[in-house]
């Protein structure tokens, strides 16, 4: 449901039915750390285009989703969860991707737990109130409302909201149901600009499959590590080649320390080789192809402080 007094935006008018314009804008999904931004993301295109973990920080690039419904293309960023704890050169560049990204969009979907606001909701709604940003609209979206088992207790957390901040629409949701994100869609569609469509129709994301392929083999990693492996891990395709429907990939995965690798190879090697057949399972999924993967593990230490090696890693 959208908040009963917040503005209504503009409405196609009753009667006969007229020609629509087609409506096309950027929509950002922020929100601190794990709060479900990639799993709405996927959800909002119908896709998997961004990967999820529960451990802090997975997100750490841009990721556009596209997602075409009639008249309407939604272009939305998924951006890294706004960093506040620890000050390195990698997270003061997520951090820019962020406020980045927050310039140049038409909407911006702000992600909270539904009756949950601390101390990291608060820095990143600060970013939306600056005098560059305050006429944006800002959409609060309260996730994960199959977690809240006392709804009544909701209106006060709302009221509270409201306070906080003039929110555009306030859409509570489960972002695992399907009929939830076609509501938020609906709601989000009047605050795209009437203009051309950026992509084709059948257009999910404007990565390339070299990125994804180093995504999901990032999500596999931190999926099957769990609290072991610190965040300040990464993977680097070394090799992507395209020979007809066979893809030939070779990737690296970087770690800070020599007892890190040992974390990732597993006992005889066994988590390595589960990571890499997960990766690849999904991967033939995602590019309806063959795919022979390899993968190697190095220790380069102090590389998520390095803004050379960052980078070279591919980290804007």
């Amino acid at each position: 449901m959208s908040d009963p007094s917040s503005p209504t935006p503009e409405t196609e008018p009753a009667g006969e039915a007229v020609q629509q314009q087609a409506r096309c804008g950027l929509v950002a999904i922020v929100g601190r750390p794990n709060v479900g931004k990639s799993t709405l993301l996927n959800a909002l295109v119908g896709q998997k285009v961004s990967i999820t973990s529960r451990k802090a920080q997975t997100t750490r690039h841009r990721i556009t989703g596209i997602r075409t419904v009639d008249d309407a293309q939604f272009v939305f960023v998924d951006t890294p969860g706004f960093q506040t704890k620890h000050g390195t050169a990698l997270n003061r560049t997520l951090n820019r991707t962020v406020q980045g990204v927050l310039a140049d969009v038409d909407v911006i979907l702000f992600i909270v737990e539904a009756g949950r606001f601390g101390l990291d909701d608060a820095k990143v709604l600060a970013l939306m109130q600056t005098e560059a940003m305050k006429h944006k609209p800002v959409i609060l979206v309260a996730n994960k409302l199959d977690q809240v088992h006392r709804r009544a207790e909701l209106a006060p957390w709302l009221q509270g909201m409201q306070q906080r901040h003039s929110f555009a629409e306030f859409v509570p949701l489960s972002a695992r149901k399907d009929d939830d994100v076609k509501r938020l869609l609906a709601i989000v569609r009047p605050y795209l600009p009437e203009q051309p469509w950026f992509y084709d129709e059948e257009a999910l994301t404007d990565r390339s499959e070299r990125f994804l392929a180093s995504e999901l083999i990032r999500e596999k990693l931190f999926r099957l590590t769990g609290d072991e492996l610190p965040y300040t891990s990464t993977v680097v395709i070394d090799e992507f080649k395209e020979e007809g429907n066979l893809r030939r990939i070779a990737a690296t995965i970087i770690v800070e320390r020599d007892a890190h690798k040992g974390m990732v190879i597993g006992d005889k090697g066994e988590r390595l080789k589960r990571i890499g057949t997960e990766a690849r399972t999904e991967l033939e999924k995602l590019m309806d192809a063959k795919v022979f993967l390899e993968l190697w593990v190095k220790v380069r230490s102090g590389w998520a402080d390095d803004e050379e090696r960052l980078r070279t890693y591919g980290y804007e």
